[in-house]
């Protein structure tokens, strides 16, 4: 079981946002072979959900408020270290973001792009996919809402 922290930007250690930026590097720029501006200066407004196996941050997401992203409240950024997916920390990190969204903005409707190969995964916590297939930093992507 993953402990969870939920930190405003300015609440984060320096440690705890120099491990999100480096699991996110880890995964979406090199692992995913994705050259892309992964610091966005959206950090300053989201609430970031951090993961932590013992010491070691192993998942994490950021959430917004509605407006701030999209419309609607969103989660992104969803990471799990990959020598860690074998224990479906996926869905703890996700199941925290969604109570986030709901503890902090009082929304049960949230938003997210998602990397398509990851639809029955979203689809398990209830997101269902919106319009049509988009390609996002080279990746493809489908909206899915989550009422």
């Amino acid at each position: 079981m993953l402990k969870i922290e939920v930190k405003t930007f300015k609440e984060l250690s320096t440690q705890q946002l120099y491990d999100l930026l480096q699991l996110r590097s880890e995964v979406f720029v090199v692992e995913q072979d994705c050259v892309y501006q992964d610091i966005d200066r959206k950090d300053q407004k989201a609430l970031h959900i951090l993961g932590y196996k013992e010491l070691e941050l192993v998942a994490y997401t950021r959430v917004f408020q509605p407006g701030d992203y999209f419309k609607e409240a969103s989660i992104g950024r969803v990471v799990v270290k990959e020598n860690q997916r074998q224990h479906k920390y996926g869905y703890d990190i996700m199941k925290a973001s969604i109570e986030a969204v709901k503890n902090h903005y009082n929304q049960s409707k949230i938003k997210i792009s998602a990397q398509t190969y990851l639809k029955r995964f979203y689809n398990n916590l209830e997101f269902k996919e919106v319009g049509e297939e988009y390609l996002e930093d080279g990746i493809p992507h489908v909206a899915m809402l989550k009422s």
